[in-house]
């Protein structure tokens, strides 16, 4: 019985060995990774914010459509109401954003 203990226990000690190590090293670093993330979902990176900006225009540039489109089937509609040029909502000329 002792001699299958005891390679049973060297061979475990080895192993859990490895497991106590890991766990170790990763409650050591845990701080530093919830910092990282804690940063990284705090702040938005220029990409974030150059995407964030391209949806916005495309969104205003597709309510500009719309809006265009319905102003000239008004006009087909009625052809003797006066339809001079579009004033309506242009998306270029739209400018709530923060950065200006």
């Amino acid at each position: 019985m002792r001699t299958i203990l005891l390679p049973a226990l060297a061979v475990s000690s080895l192993l859990l060995g490895g497991c106590v190590a890991k766990t170790v090293w990763d409650v050591a670093t845990l701080p530093v990774k919830a910092g990282a993330k804690a940063v990284d979902l705090a702040t938005t990176s220029q990409s974030e914010a150059d995407r964030n900006y391209g949806r916005k225009m495309r969104l205003a540039e597709q309510r500009e459509g719309q809006e265009r489109k319905a102003y000239e089937e008004a006009c087909r509609k009625q052809p003797q109401r006066a339809c001079a040029s579009y004033n309506g909502y242009r998306a270029a000329d739209h400018r709530d954003d923060d950065r200006y």
